[in-house]
């Protein structure tokens, strides 16, 4: 017999020309058939071929099949409207019958997308797998900013946000309010840590604060625009008067923390931003702390929503959930599972 061929997500995105996110819309929405193998989603390819099958067969029947544009812009996907009944199999549950999902629809659990990179979403993943039975989480690695404008089209359920606003030292919230304008949500902190800098290992450029990225000729490796630590660095560098400009190195982005700190070791670059942990993980390189920003997470309140947001207060707020993150050096949860604003 031989092997099923399969997709990832990202292959999927590629193949339909559409974003990772409006596939990660697909399968929460039950309109394409998934399944996890440890961290990552993969679709069958006979799958793939059953939902662009129905898709034709929709549009010819005389039904108007939306663009990936517009589908994102109104929430709903193409060769769909609303999913009517559709059912995903897990590999492990092939043959037996189908769950009742949290919709009422015939179909495995929903799926919810949560935003975010830090390794406490894993714990929190892992706790809402045991304790909410109707709901199997997604992860979607993107940055903060993207993260809330993905919620604000309706392509994510879960947010995780660290966004300085360096005019009021406030975190997150004057980002959610703009926004998710219009928008029902809840604000509540996951944990807060130490954001600074990486320097090579024994800081040859002896840098102590923000304002010693003026120094001339100092080697940047920087993140992508969205992201929380993007956000610090560029709002250091305008309350410091520092144009970015006079930054080599500042175009040439990582994807990650840990892809900032293994520029920092390896030295291919002098400074770069980001949090305490990678440090750990790399090596050969120190951090100086600056600042202690507040993670938190965004929930929407809507409809169809109140079980699963209620199911993850309640672990963000249990002894157990903080015990975990306590393990992990660096981490502040004096606050966790704290509202901190709602609408």
């Amino acid at each position: 017999m031989t092997e099923e061929q399969s997709y990832t997500t990202e292959e999927i995105s590629k193949l339909l020309k559409i974003s990772k996110l409006t596939v990660y819309d697909l399968i929460k929405k039950g309109d394409l058939v998934a399944y996890r193998v440890g961290k990552q989603m993969r679709i069958d390819k006979a799958d793939l071929e059953a939902y662009k099958r129905r898709s034709k067969q929709l549009q010819s029947s005389g039904q108007r099949i939306p663009t990936p544009d517009q589908a994102s812009a109104t929430g709903t996907q193409p060769g769909f409207s609303e999913p009517q009944g559709a059912s995903l199999l897990s590999a492990n549950s092939a043959g037996s019958a189908p769950a009742i999902s949290s919709h009422g629809l015939t179909g495995t659990p929903r799926h919810l997308v949560i935003t975010g990179q830090d390794v406490s979403l894993d714990i929190l993943m892992r706790h809402m797998e045991k304790h909410t039975r109707d709901i199997r989480p997604l992860r979607s690695f993107m940055g903060s900013l993207d993260g809330l404008i993905s919620m604000y089209r309706g392509e994510s359920d879960l947010v995780s946000t660290h966004l300085l606003d360096g005019d009021t030292g406030e975190y997150n919230l004057p980002y959610i309010r703009k926004i998710l304008t219009g928008r029902s949500y809840v604000v509540v902190n996951l944990l807060s840590r130490p954001a600074g800098l990486y320097v090579q290992r024994g800081n040859p450029q002896n840098l102590q604060n923000w304002t010693d990225l003026s120094k001339p000729e100092l080697r940047l490796a920087n993140r992508e625009i969205g992201s929380g630590a993007r956000v610090l660095l560029d709002e250091q560098l305008r309350l410091h008067g520092i144009p970015s400009a006079g930054l080599i190195g500042y175009k040439t982005e990582e994807t990650s923390h840990m892809g900032v700190a293994a520029k920092v070791s390896s030295g291919e670059a002098d400074v770069g931003v980001g949090i305490e942990k990678a440090v750990r993980l790399v090596g050969q390189v120190d951090f100086i702390p600056l600042i202690q920003e507040r993670y938190d997470l965004v929930m929407q309140r809507k409809q169809g929503n109140e079980a699963w947001t209620e199911s993850v207060l309640r672990i963000l707020q249990s002894p157990e959930f903080r015990q975990e993150l306590q393990s992990f050096e660096g981490y502040d949860v004096s606050r966790t599972g704290e509202i901190l604003y709602q609408t």
